[in-house]
């Protein structure tokens, strides 16, 4: 049982132990117990009385009475006056004891009661428990908050690194870096490192790409194999003179974009028409230059959507880029262009058989003839879709009357693409560049294509429009 602390009186006024009644004397006092009390203490549930201060219940008042008196007579009987005996008070009642050992007895029924008494307390309490419950309702809702929060930043700066718009470096520094690892993996000699890095700082200091991704001939060897080869296809169209471009230690999982534009840019540098609007441009660009090149876009005012997307900014950064860049960049340079948006599937299991129907039209509006294969100046075709982009560089149709793009996609390594190359490419070195329609089913595709020049007045025309453009859709 815990203890209380207990408060000494010398000197104080009688009080009656049944009530607050207090007594001049102790005389009196005992005649007031007797006159007010005839039957004391409350009777309990069953009726039978009980001491005030031990709770031992007897039969009868009286018979409660004789065992107040025989037992705690000495509470109703004053000390001598003047023998100086200490007084002690209940904590809880202010009820005044003789001596320590009865006052615990007594303190103990005070904790016996309130035990048995917190049943009917409770009514009272409810109040305080719907509050209190409420609070932790209310700290509950505010720890899920803050770990919604928390998941919510994480999954944005996760979103962030994904397509490079944080802030761990862009082109120069991510080609350091896994130049450094192969150095320490084995897979490069410290001096193979040394002039690749020169190379590189070159390379950036002109902005022009180092070619070192770059596969040429590609479009030549396959003219040279329908001619020879021709079996299942009725007839193919092809764009002219389109190197392949693809990913390297400083683009790798983001650059697919700026390794597409550099393979449209390839073929327009050799087609005449295109002359005037590309005057300022004799090389292909690297990477860094082509993302200075569409903040220059933005900043003639092409698509401000897009630019408050990347903040303004790509270069230094690992941005992926998506059709509407390659847009506003080619606009910029004065090249005619459209996207074309085929948002949903038109044939059966998820595919777009729509898609190639188009790309039959663009490369073909006449097929009559006998020419079985057509090297078009139809420059090649942006082609992008969720996560990644690729080129179409031209289409066949078969004798089946289906059709399949031919695409160059940045991800194929050069080793690859240089086996068609070779006098003996055959229909598996194909399938590199070969798509049916049943190989395209993603949910939804975007593709830019390129058709002659922009005045300087419609070029302007092309920039006002574009802050309320929205792509061509194909139904």
């Amino acid at each position: 049982m815990r203890r209380h602390q207990l408060r000494a009186h010398q000197e104080r006024e009688p009080r009656c132990p049944l009530c607050p009644f207090s007594a001049p004397g102790y005389d009196e006092l005992r005649g007031h117990v007797d006159s007010a009390h005839p039957e004391p203490g409350p009777a309990p549930a069953g009726g039978r009385p009980q001491c005030p201060f031990c709770g031992e219940t007897g039969a009868s008042g009286r018979q409660v009475e004789a065992h107040l008196r025989s037992r705690h007579g000495h509470l109703l009987d004053p000390p001598a006056p003047g023998n100086g005996q200490q007084l002690y008070e209940c904590p809880m009642c202010d009820l005044v004891c003789a001596n320590c050992q009865i006052l615990q007895e007594h303190v103990d029924l005070h904790l016996e009661e309130h035990r048995f008494s917190e049943v009917d307390i409770n009514v009272g309490g409810n109040l305080s428990d719907l509050e209190l419950a409420q609070q932790l309702q209310n700290e509950e809702d505010r720890q899920q908050g803050l770990e919604e929060a928390r998941q919510e930043r994480e999954e944005f700066q996760k979103l962030q690194r994904q397509y490079g718009l944080d802030s761990s470096g862009g082109y120069k520094q991510q080609s350091l870096k896994n130049m450094e690892r192969e150095v320490a993996r084995g897979r490069m000699p410290p001096s193979e490192y040394h002039k690749r890095k020169a190379d590189m700082m070159e390379s950036l200091a002109f902005g022009v790409d180092d070619g070192k991704t770059k596969t040429s001939g590609v479009i030549e060897a396959l003219c040279r194999y329908y001619q020879n080869e021709i079996k299942d296809v009725r007839r193919v169209w092809l764009s002219t003179g389109v190197d392949h471009f693809h990913s390297s230690l400083g683009d790798r999982g983001w650059g697919c974009g700026y390794r597409n534009f550099q393979m449209l840019l390839s073929s327009l540098l050799r087609n005449g028409m295109y002359n005037d609007c590309l005057r300022d441009i004799t090389l292909i660009p690297c990477i860094p230059k082509i993302q200075s090149m569409i903040e220059d876009a933005w900043k003639e005012g092409f698509d401000p959507q897009g630019a408050s997307h990347f903040c303004n900014r790509l270069h230094g950064t690992k941005a992926w880029i998506g059709a509407c860049e390659i847009y506003s960049l080619l606009t910029s340079l004065r090249l005619k262009c459209q996207i074309i948006d085929f948002h949903k599937s038109t044939g059966p299991l998820g595919t777009h058989p729509r898609l190639f129907e188009w790309v039959l039209s663009y490369y073909s509006s006449n097929r009559e003839g006998s020419t079985k294969v057509v090297c078009t100046p139809k420059p090649p075709i942006y082609m992008q879709h969720q996560g990644h982009s690729r080129t179409i560089v031209g289409i066949e149709e078969r004798k089946n009357r289906t059709l399949c793009l031919l695409i160059f996609d940045p991800g194929c390594p050069s080793h690859e693409m240089q086996k068609l190359l070779k006098q003996s490419s055959d229909d598996t070195s194909l399938k590199l560049l070969r798509k049916f329609v049943g190989s395209l089913k993603d949910k939804q595709y975007q593709i830019v294509a390129i058709d002659g020049e922009l005045s300087p007045e419609e070029k302007v025309a092309r920039c006002q429009a574009s802050q309320v453009f929205t792509a061509e859709r194909i139904p």
